[in-house]
């Protein structure tokens, strides 16, 4: 998400009753200035210089308005109209008030979600199709094969392959619908990480190095740890180490690690290195909808021996 430069503007509240104020005093002080200083500029000069000043007090709030209200209003529009477009836009870096910044740094985050969720679904559909493709086509293709009448083994190795195929794209199909439940979570919510991993079942030995409370609701926590560690085992790891502070939290296996070619694709939905032992390559995918659906990132960590998988959250 592109991110608003910090630097230190009058809150709106404050141009607006300054604004407020000078439409009010000017007139007022303007017939005070004339009643004392008539009689000694005379009342043609001092109305001129009344309305000198008057301007320039209206250019000052003027340019003041322009620079701090219209233009990053302006330039926030022209963003969203171009995000619209699907053009590739360049996000405004700063903003006239506190109040627009944030309001800026919302529409941008709302609309890198919506770009995001809308290139997730262009990416799904093109991997859903790569997927099922497979397993449709050995049922088409066994389904041929039995309506020639063959023998009797051949008959049971073909219905073989039609029940593999399907449960493989059940499997496909349910990943796919935990993925789409992943990104909703179970709500708003905190949860302390000995507490959710209460009624964990883990099949390896999961260590807590230091714990703490987690901005994310026990369920969720459980569900990730689940899956990561899950994977971790199914990899060879037989042991799992947690490291937890407030916005952050680790997790290390011992396994044999992930190799360099694959580092940048672990998060990719339907990537495995398992596929022939029946893996759809939607965990990992899983887990970062459901972290990202709570306002956190994960990453893949440089680590000596095995894997570390890092979740972190904003301050």
């Amino acid at each position: 998400m592109p991110r608003v430069r910090r630097k230190w503007r009058p809150p709106l509240a404050l141009i607006l009753g300054g604004t407020l104020g000078a439409v009010f005093l000017m007139p007022l002080l303007g017939m005070v200035y004339l009643r004392l200083w008539g009689n000694v500029l005379g009342w043609g000069e001092a109305a001129w210089l009344i309305l000198w000043l008057a301007f320039a007090a209206t250019s000052v709030l003027a340019v003041l308005l322009w620079r701090l209200v219209l233009r990053p209003v302006t330039a926030l529009t022209r963003y969203a109209q171009a995000k619209k477009r699907g053009d590739d836009a360049q996000a405004p870096d700063q903003f006239g008030t506190p109040e627009l910044g944030r309001l800026a740094t919302s529409v941008m985050a709302m609309g890198d979600s919506l770009n995001s969720r809308a290139e997730g679904l262009r990416a799904y559909a093109g991997h859903v199709t790569h997927e099922l493709k497979s397993p449709l086509t050995a049922i088409r293709g066994a389904a041929e094969l039995l309506q020639a009448d063959p023998s009797p083994e051949d008959r049971a190795a073909l219905s073989s392959t039609i029940s593999e195929a399907a449960a493989r794209m059940q499997t496909l199909l349910d990943d796919l619908a935990r993925h789409a439940r992943a990104s909703e979570s179970a709500g708003p919510g905190a949860a302390r990480l000995t507490d959710a991993m209460a009624s964990l079942d883990t099949p390896v030995t999961v260590t807590v190095a230091e714990d703490a409370v987690l901005p994310m609701a026990a369920e969720d926590i459980r569900t990730v740890l689940t899956q990561l560690i899950h994977n971790a085992a199914e990899h060879g790891a037989t042991e799992v180490t947690l490291l937890a502070t407030p916005h952050r939290l680790a997790i290390t296996d011992n396994g044999p690690g992930i190799s360099a070619g694959n580092r940048d694709r672990v998060f990719d939905p339907f990537f495995t290195t398992r596929r022939e032992g029946g893996g759809t390559g939607m965990g990992l995918s899983i887990v970062r909808s459901l972290v990202e659906a709570r306002g956190g990132r994960i990453r893949l960590d440089e680590s000596a021996g095995g894997a570390t998988f890092v979740i972190a959250f904003d301050d």
